[in-house]
């Protein structure tokens, strides 16, 4: 018989049931997709242009396979998962992960694109699109239960009101997914 150790929030493992598993974005791969088709679409709408004109050479090319690549990197989403006590936002090249049962700010960046800044006891940085955490119930459910430890404990001393907004949007969103689907809207 196998045993499996778990580790729990303080760092300690202990041979226990399964570890929870991570609750992670799964709108993610759409996006990832659509990110490749509209830098393939440029690419080959750059490439017929060029082709088109007789001005495609592989200079040219390259430019425009540079700046397809570009154009994914720039559109590629961050792959955003929650497990007990952490939550990790996966880019193209590095990882971040916070404890997010120990949180010292969350803090809101205005702009065309909202995004949501989590700051833990450690020193740890983490920047997410908070419609990632509205559009996964999973997710947010971990991350609102392990917020609210953090609150407990007297660790979040900045961000307990963006929190409760995000609550409160993330309230909204679910009653009108219900009224929708009982067919009261």
């Amino acid at each position: 018989m196998e045993r499996r150790f778990t580790q729990s929030a303080t760092g300690a493992h202990s041979a226990a049931e399964p570890p929870v598993p991570l609750a992670r974005d799964i709108h993610w791969a759409v996006e990832r997709r659509t990110a490749i088709g509209v830098a393939s679409l440029l690419y080959a709408a750059l490439l017929a242009m060029d082709a088109s004109g007789g001005r495609l050479d592989a200079a040219r090319g390259a430019l425009w396979a540079g700046l397809a690549a570009l154009v994914f990197v720039i559109l590629l989403p961050s792959r955003v998962s929650v497990g007990p006590g952490l939550l990790s936002a996966r880019g193209l090249l590095v990882e971040h992960t916070v404890r997010t049962d120990s949180l010292v700010s969350v803090r809101w960046t205005d702009g065309v694109a909202q995004r949501m800044i989590l700051r833990d006891t450690e020193g740890n940085r983490a920047e997410i699109d908070p419609t990632v955490l509205v559009r996964n119930p999973a997710m947010w459910h971990r991350f609102d239960v392990d917020a609210r430890t953090s609150i407990r404990q007297g660790t979040l001393r900045h961000g307990a009101i963006a929190l409760c907004e995000l609550t409160e949007r993330i309230n909204r969103e679910t009653a009108l997914t219900v009224f929708r689907a009982s067919g009261l809207r």
